[in-house]
């Protein structure tokens, strides 16, 4: 069970590292924001055929609770990848995966702010080397440039990507008690609904790009992959060994992320990039190994 739940997490963060290769790919064959619209079609619709039975069987939990669900699509799904996808117009893919390793420690900062949950003087020793990983990254090996504001701002969207997806992940404790079927196809759904404004926005300020081939290639991949398989795989992979155990696995979207930029479009590891990842990792680790008993 543990080897078939290894098996399946480890690529669903594939998948996911995949996701920002992919984006950094779509640059001028599809625009972030109708790439962000249009993989929802194509998760909707694949949903459809195997969600619509149980999102029946919890209408009635639904509609008592639709703008909450309604906002679990519009940010964690539309306002992150839309986020992300126009961070990569301006910044590597590697940079991007990277700083994404800033998402478990984002969650942990907030959940003690807003909840008090109990600290660990590892944890906030890890969270400082995330943070510092993070840092190191967004200022391209150049920490003075965080002093004079001097940053890229494919970076500074990548910071707004991860408070984004952060916020989602600690409101997801007040999520009615709905099957992962339709709390999937529910937000995918009001995610759709809720990039309908930004591709028109794109569109009358002239920034809209139709896909060519190899945009059509990346919509169907994150439609496909990122926002319908990876999703089934990491509910199955948590029902396999657990939600905290699972969740360590998130900690491999750099490393596939560094690996498949490295190898599809031929990106630039820098020893910056090597010193942020070693960092960010480790951080984590040591956060998650020092996590207070209570806190599972």
């Amino acid at each position: 069970m543990n080897i078939q739940a290894y098996l399946i997490l480890a690529l669903t963060t594939f998948i996911w590292g995949g996701n920002s290769v992919a984006g950094k790919i779509a640059v001028g064959h599809v625009s972030p924001m109708l790439l962000t619209g249009m993989r929802w079609v194509i998760a909707c619709t694949l949903l459809m055929a195997i969600a619509v039975p149980q999102v029946r069987k919890d209408w009635p939990l639904i509609r008592r609770h639709w703008l909450l669900l309604f906002s679990y699509g519009a940010v964690g799904f539309t306002a992150f990848n839309a986020s992300l996808y126009s961070a990569l117009q301006y910044t590597s893919a590697i940079n991007a995966v990277i700083e994404q390793a800033a998402i478990p420690m984002v969650i942990f900062a907030m959940n003690f702010v807003l909840f008090r949950t109990g600290v660990s003087l590892a944890q906030w020793f890890g969270f400082v080397l995330t943070l510092f990983a993070v840092a190191l990254t967004t200022s391209h090996g150049d920490l003075s440039t965080l002093l004079s504001l001097d940053l890229n701002r494919g970076d500074a969207l990548m910071m707004f990507a991860v408070l984004v997806y952060a916020g989602y992940t600690v409101s997801l404790r007040y999520k009615p008690g709905i099957h992962w079927k339709s709390l999937i196809a529910v937000s995918a759904f009001a995610a759709l609904l809720s990039s309908i404004p930004l591709m028109i926005w794109e569109n009358t300020s002239g920034a809209m790009i139709w896909p060519d081939m190899t945009g059509w290639i990346i919509v169907a991949y994150a439609g496909i992959f990122p926002s319908f398989l990876s999703q089934i795989l990491y509910v199955r992979g948590v029902e396999l060994i657990g939600p905290n155990r699972a969740g360590l696995f998130i900690n491999l979207i750099p490393i596939f992320g560094t690996l498949l930029s490295i190898a599809l479009i031929g990106e630039t590891l820098h020893t910056f990039h090597i010193i942020a990842l070693l960092l960010a990792l480790v951080g984590i680790a040591v956060a998650e190994k020092g996590r207070p008993k209570a806190a599972g």
